[in-house]
């Protein structure tokens, strides 16, 4: 049973690091600040949820686990609540400041 869990959590870690390459790589190679926005916000968010879900297998090893797999749980639902009214909010706040989307066939910002 241990090396199943250890086998879980390795490829949570894994996931977790893809989503997260996958998310910089996208805010770098994307044309403008909304759509750099979007892998900002989505895989980010699933990557940190992948990293917090094998810590939570992880954790329950050990005696203090229930502790710490309360905190964790705390972590995730703030992030999976707080990443999206963010990414929303920074959006809105460039767009009502007059920060035009990214049209085919113009020159990337």
């Amino acid at each position: 049973m241990q090396v199943f869990l250890d086998i879980v959590v390795w490829v949570l870690l894994i996931a977790g690091g893809f989503f997260s390459l996958t998310a910089a790589v996208g805010v770098l190679r994307f044309p403008d600040f909304y759509t750099r926005l979007h892998p900002a916000g989505k895989n980010d968010t699933l990557g940190v949820l992948l990293f917090c879900s094998a810590m939570l297998i992880e954790t329950m090893k050990y005696d203090y686990g229930y502790l710490v797999a309360g905190r964790l749980v705390l972590m995730v639902l703030f992030m999976l609540m707080a990443s999206p009214i963010a990414c929303h909010a920074i959006t809105q706040a460039a767009y009502v400041d007059g920060l035009r989307p990214w049209k085919k066939g113009e020159p990337r910002r």
